[in-house]
C-alpha cells in the first residue's frame, strides 16, 4: 500500500485546495473583505456572573407558648406565615386541608332525615291520604278510580320526561301524553289487545314526532320516549285490566294492598334489623333483612284476600305475596338505578316525604303486570 501524497492528506494544502482548520482550533466566523483588513473594534468589558450557589436562608421557627406547639413556618411569597394553631405541618407539607372540610356526598346519597332517609311524619300523612282517595274511588264508582289512575300516570310521564333531561335525553312529551290517554282508554274498552295496540301506536307516534326536530340526538330521544311509554302508561294499563271485571275493585285492592305491605314491611324490617345491603351501589339503604320483611308482610296480607275475597287457594295467596314482594323490590331498584344514573334524588317533589308521583309508582308499575297474570290463573273471572 502506498502512502497518500501530501496534497491528498487531510489537514494539508495542495494545489486548488484550502487548508483545513486543525482539530480544536476556533472556527472562523468572519472573512476579510476584499478591500482591506477589518478595523479593530473595542470589546467592552462584561462582568462575569457569579455562578456559585449562595447559602439558602434558614427557615425561621415558630412557637406558641400558649399551647406548646412548635414547627416550621410556611413561607407564602416572601413573608413567613405562622401555621394554624394545633396543626404542625411536616417538612414536606404545603397546604393541608382544614379538618372541617368534608367531601360533599353525591345527590343520590344525601340523607333526607332519619335512618330510612325520609320524613316519616310527612310520608305517613301523604300515604294515608292517597289510600283514602284510592278506596273512595274504588268502592264508590269504579270509573272514578280510572280517572285518578289516569291523572297519576299523566303526572308521572311529565316527571320522568323532565328527569331524563338531566341526562340530556329529551323524549317528546306531546305524543307521550296523548298516547297515555289512548293506551288506558283502549285497555279499558278493548282489554289486553287494546293495551298492546295502544302502546304500539304511541311508540310509532313518538318516533314520527321526533323526526320534526332534526337528526341531532334523534336516536336517544326517540329511544327514551319509547322507554317512557313502556315503563309508565303500558305497565299502568295492567292495573286498568284488573279493574275491568265486576270484582275489579277487589282485584285492584288486593294488588295495591300487597304492594303497600311490601313497602311497609321492608321499611320496618330494614330500619330495625337491616344489616346486609342488597344492592349498595344502587340503593344503599335496601337490605336483605328488609326484603325478608317485605316477603313475610306481603304473604300475610295477600293470603286472606286471595282465599276469602277472590275464592282462590290459600297457597295462591302465598305465591301471590312472594311474587309481588319480588316485583315491587325490582321496581324500586330499577327506578333507583335510573335516578342514580341521572344524578337526581327524586323524580319530583309533589308529595312531601315521598318525592314525586313517579317515586310512588316505581313499585306499583311492574307489580301490576305480575298481579294481572297471576290473578288470571289463581282467581280467573
Amino acid at each position: 500500500m502506498t502512502e497518500p501524497s501530501a496534497a491528498n492528506r487531510p489537514g494539508t494544502s495542495g494545489p486548488g485546495t484550502e487548508p483545513l482548520p486543525r482539530q480544536g482550533s476556533p472556527a472562523v466566523q468572519h472573512s476579510e473583505p476584499l478591500d482591506g483588513p477589518v478595523p479593530d473594534r473595542p470589546v467592552p468589558d462584561r462582568p462575569v456572573p457569579d455562578r456559585s450557589v449562595p447559602d439558602l436562608p434558614q427557615r425561621p421557627s415558630w412557637s406558641d407558648p400558649a399551647d406548646g406547639d412548635t414547627g416550621p413556618v410556611p413561607i407564602v411569597g416572601d413573608r413567613p406565615t405562622p401555621p394554624l394553631r394545633g396543626i404542625s405541618p411536616g417538612p414536606s407539607a404545603t397546604a393541608a386541608p382544614l379538618p372541617t372540610e368534608v367531601e360533599e356526598l353525591p345527590t343520590t346519597e344525601r340523607p333526607a332525615g332519619g335512618r330510612a332517609g325520609r320524613d316519616l311524619r310527612a310520608a305517613i300523612g301523604v300515604g294515608v291520604g292517597l289510600v283514602a282517595v284510592i278506596l273512595a274511588s274504588l268502592f264508590v264508582w269504579r270509573p272514578a278510580f280510572l280517572a285518578v289512575l289516569l291523572a297519576a300516570i299523566l303526572v308521572a310521564v311529565v316527571e320522568l320526561t323532565r328527569a331524563l333531561g338531566a341526562g340530556r335525553f329529551h323524549p317528546p312529551l306531546v305524543p307521550l301524553l296523548v298516547g297515555t290517554l289512548v293506551i288506558e282508554g283502549l285497555a279499558w274498552s278493548r282489554g289486553p289487545t287494546g293495551l298492546v295496540v295502544g302502546y304500539l301506536l304511541t311508540a310509532l307516534a313518538v318516533v314520527l314526532w321526533r323526526l320534526g326536530h332534526g337528526p341531532a340526538g334523534y336516536l336517544k330521544d326517540a329511544a327514551s320516549g319509547v322507554l317512557v311509554a313502556l315503563y309508565v302508561p303500558f305497565l299502568a294499563g295492567f292495573a286498568v285490566l284488573l279493574l275491568v271485571p265486576d270484582d275489579g275493585a277487589v282485584r285492584v285492592l288486593a294488588f295495591i294492598a300487597t304492594v303497600i305491605a311490601s313497602d311497609v314491611g321492608g321499611y320496618a324490617a330494614g330500619v330495625l334489623i337491616g344489616r346486609h345491603a342488597m344492592a349498595p351501589t344502587i340503593s344503599p339503604k335496601k337490605s336483605w333483612e328488609g326484603f325478608a320483611g317485605s316477603v313475610a308482610t306481603c304473604m300475610l296480607v295477600a293470603t286472606p284476600v286471595i282465599a276469602l275475597a277472590l275464592d282462590g287457594p290459600w297457597w295462591g295467596g302465598v305465591l301471590f305475596g312472594a311474587a309481588i314482594a319480588a316485583t315491587a323490590t325490582i321496581g324500586d331498584l330499577g327506578e333507583s338505578l335510573i335516578k342514580r344514573d341521572l344524578g337526581i334524588k327524586d323524580m319530583g317533589n309533589l308529595l312531601p316525604g315521598h318525592g314525586g308521583i313517579m317515586d310512588r309508582l316505581d313499585s306499583l308499575l311492574p307489580s301490576a303486570a305480575v298481579a294481572y297474570l297471576l290473578l288470571s290463573v289463581l282467581a280467573p273471572v
